[in-house]
């Protein structure tokens, strides 16, 4: 007790006057239920230790580590595969990407698929953003990695799917705040319950801060309401209902590597000057209606709907935008989305042996209205100016799938999957002048992957497996929006990337709570996606031939006995471009002529990155943890001369719960993210054309927090 007292006082000390930051979610029983838990993560009922896949199953519980609950990477320490680089930069969102893929990505999230409760957060085309994942409700996050990601169709690099807590037989509510460096604080509130057949989970946050770096503040209110309907007769609705509206999020835009080692909180100058923001605000609803037919068969309905609006003010020169073929400096989308998905699941036997068989049907759609204005009225920047693009973006996708698992021998289960899949996109133009022709257009792709995994049981704590599949990744509409030569209209001459994958792997259960897991895999991907240039805030795509990614991942997660829990995860990935190409430097890219040659790495992916938490304690009296987290040195551009370092950091964390009653609790935690103040790039602009490739991350930092729950 002593310990953890000193550990408190050293974090109020090294924090200083704290000002805000978050609220967390209930905490979680340190043990691990690894045999009898079953996920979605591939569409049917199996135990993630029996899927022929890398799957990574954690409840974030962002209290339990003293973390504000804001971000995906606060939950993912001890998950290889994966990385989440926070940029510190909210209008561009974080960073994800699995092995290797996603990498390339100057905002958002591509070439990974984001699902919350079953519905997607990626749209049809490829795009998504994990901004809306709210994790005072979550339950359980699933991470699929390797060859069974493409069973979830375009840009499927990789799966991360939230899922919901059920409401709780009884009643309990939890009010929380955080408080932490930076000016940031966040509070939040979430209920449980059930109420004669409906279960309800609701929760309601709050976060602020005036950023680590000048010109990153930030608001994000985020809601997410869950219900389940007991229906009867063997039948259950679930309905969820989302909103995210992020009113401010400067955006301080990267660094020169010069401006970094200078001052890494300071902001560029064309973000000050053009005043670079966006402005979210997002709806979704949803509904899950599952029932099962009879002892062998189940019907499940998906449908869900949704709203996104986007204001964004780039730094793209005055001077640029007077060109008549300029679409603008500042971007308005009004996206409507929505789709469907019916499955139907058989069990029985073939042989005297278990198979499960599902058939599906999934159709999405998005509907976007783009605009572009000139980001200057007069002398007078980041306002609003004359209309320069009006057009209509529409995506349709469509697909079927088939998946068969069968356990066919006391030692050995087969899964196969296929999935044929169209998408299809739509540009009208309505801004067409003397000086800007009409740059309508459609393009369709269509693409069937097949997947095969076999596992092998040799003791009832050990499975061996091998997976193979294709998977392909279509351009998305921020990719298609703009043309590398600086002409007018969508560059429909993008072809997609396709893939072949294959895994070869290992877990094992020494112990009940502990689990040992170890992967080895190979991606090779034919026309690659890849930036071609990058610059004022505007990027521009090419095809770039054949890559490789490869490489092995390792997890332990569980206890270590005498009340201590560890987490921890090591990657080791190449990821290279395997034919030589040719890059322009500079917009519009008239000519490549700066040479890659074969073998160089695919920037923005480090070959190591890893992490750990050991945590001592549980869900009363004292609790007090250390994470360490370790990213290797990552190329910036597709020469590989230029690149940002490696580094590693140290977070310590404390708390207690005081038990006020039998039903409330409060609990009060401390933490210091980045212990040893060290300086480094938390985030990386892929190929910017002004050489601003770094985002810094910020030193060190601290977080209070408070929970009250009854």
């Amino acid at each position: 007790m002593k310990g953890m007292r000193a550990c408190l006082a050293m974090i109020a000390l090294a924090c200083g006057p704290v000002r805000a930051q978050q609220s967390p979610p209930e905490p979680k029983d340190a043990h691990v239920a690894f045999p009898t838990m079953e996920v979605d993560a591939v569409h049917l009922g199996i135990r993630p230790f029996d899927v022929p896949a890398a799957l990574s199953v954690v409840h974030p519980a962002p209290a339990s580590a003293g973390q504000p609950g804001v971000n995906l990477s606060e939950s993912l320490v001890g998950v290889p595969g994966i990385l989440a680089r926070n940029r510190q930069n909210y209008a561009q969102d974080l960073q994800v990407s699995i092995r290797g893929f996603g990498a390339r990505t100057t905002f958002g999230v591509r070439g990974i698929r984001l699902y919350a409760d079953g519905i997607p957060a990626s749209l049809p085309d490829g795009q998504g953003q994990v901004s809306h994942f709210n994790f005072d409700s979550a339950e359980r996050i699933e991470v699929l990695r390797g060859p069974f990601s493409v069973l979830y169709g375009n840009a499927a690099g990789g799966v991360v799917q939230l899922w919901s807590a059920e409401g709780t037989p009884t009643p309990v509510t939890t009010l929380g705040a955080n408080f932490g460096s930076n000016d940031s604080f966040r509070y939040g509130i979430n209920t449980r319950g059930t109420f004669g057949r409906v279960d309800y989970n609701v929760s309601a946050s709050d976060f602020r801060s005036a950023g680590y770096r000048r010109h990153s503040r930030v608001q994000r209110e985020s809601d997410n309401a869950r219900f389940g309907v007991d229906l009867g007769d063997r039948g259950k609705l679930t309905l969820v209902a989302n909103r995210l509206n992020q009113p401010v999020s400067e955006d301080p835009l990267g660094m020169t590597p010069a401006q970094a080692h200078a001052d890494p909180r300071q902001a560029a100058s064309a973000a000050i000057q053009y005043n670079t923001r966006k402005r979210i605000l997002q709806d979704q609803v949803g509904g899950v209606f599952e029932r099962q037919l009879d002892n062998g068969n189940q019907l499940r309905l998906m449908a869900y709907s949704g709203q996104r609006k986007i204001v964004q003010y780039q730094s793209i020169p005055a001077s640029s935008e007077r060109n008549p073929l300029s679409a603008g400096g500042v971007i308005v989308l009004d996206t409507d989305y929505g789709g469907i998905d019916a499955r139907w699941t058989r069990d029985g036997e073939v042989a005297g042996r278990q198979y499960e068989f599902v058939a599906g049907f999934a159709g999405d759609r998005q509907l976007q209205h783009r605009r572009g204005y000139n980001n200057f009225i007069g002398d007078t920047l980041g306002v609003r100016g004359a209309l320069r693009r009006d057009e209509d973006d529409n995506v349709g996708s469509t697909a079927g799938y088939l998946q068969w698992y069968w356990d066919f021998a006391k030692q050995w289960s087969l899964l196969l999957g296929v999935r044929h899949e169209e998408v299809r996109f739509r540009a009208h133009d309505r801004h067409v002048t003397a000086t800007n022709p009409d740059d309508s257009g459609r393009v369709g792709y269509v693409a069937t992957t097949p997947v095969a995994g076999l596992v092998f049981r040799p003791r009832a704590n050990l499975r061996l497996y091998a997976s193979y599949g294709k998977g392909f990744e279509t351009p998305s509409f921020n990719e298609l929006g703009y043309r590398s030569d600086g002409s007018p209209g969508l560059a429909f001459d993008l072809r997609p990337a396709l893939s072949r994958n294959l895994e070869l792997g290992a877990k094992w259960h020494p112990a009940p709570a502990l689990a040992i897991e170890a992967a080895a895999f190979r991606s090779d991907t034919r026309d690659e996606l890849a930036i071609a240039t990058n610059e004022n805030g505007r990027s521009t795509y090419r095809n770039v031939g054949t890559t490789r990614r490869q490489g092995i991942e390792v997890s332990m997660t569980g206890q270590l006995g005498h009340g201590w829990q560890a987490s921890a995860a090591a990657t080791r990935v190449e990821a290279r471009f395997r034919t030589p190409f040719s890059i322009c430097r500079a917009t519009p890219c008239v000519s490549a002529n700066i040479p890659v040659a074969a073998n160089t790495r695919i920037p923005g992916v480090p070959e190591h990155y890893g992490s750990l938490r050991l945590q001592h304690g549980g869900n009363s009296g004292w609790r007090e943890g250390i994470e360490l987290t370790g990213v290797g040195s990552v190329t910036v551009e597709d020469t590989g001369v230029q690149h940002a370092s490696g580094h590693g950091l140290v977070s310590i964390d404390a708390g207690y719960t005081f038990s006020l009653t039998t039903n409330r609790r409060l609990q009060v935690s401390a933490r210091i993210d980045n212990l040893a103040n060290r300086r480094y790039i938390g985030s990386v602009i892929v190929n910017d054309g002004n050489g601003r490739y770094f985002e810094p991350g910020p030193g060190r930092s601290c977080t209070i927090g408070a929970r009250l729950t009854f």
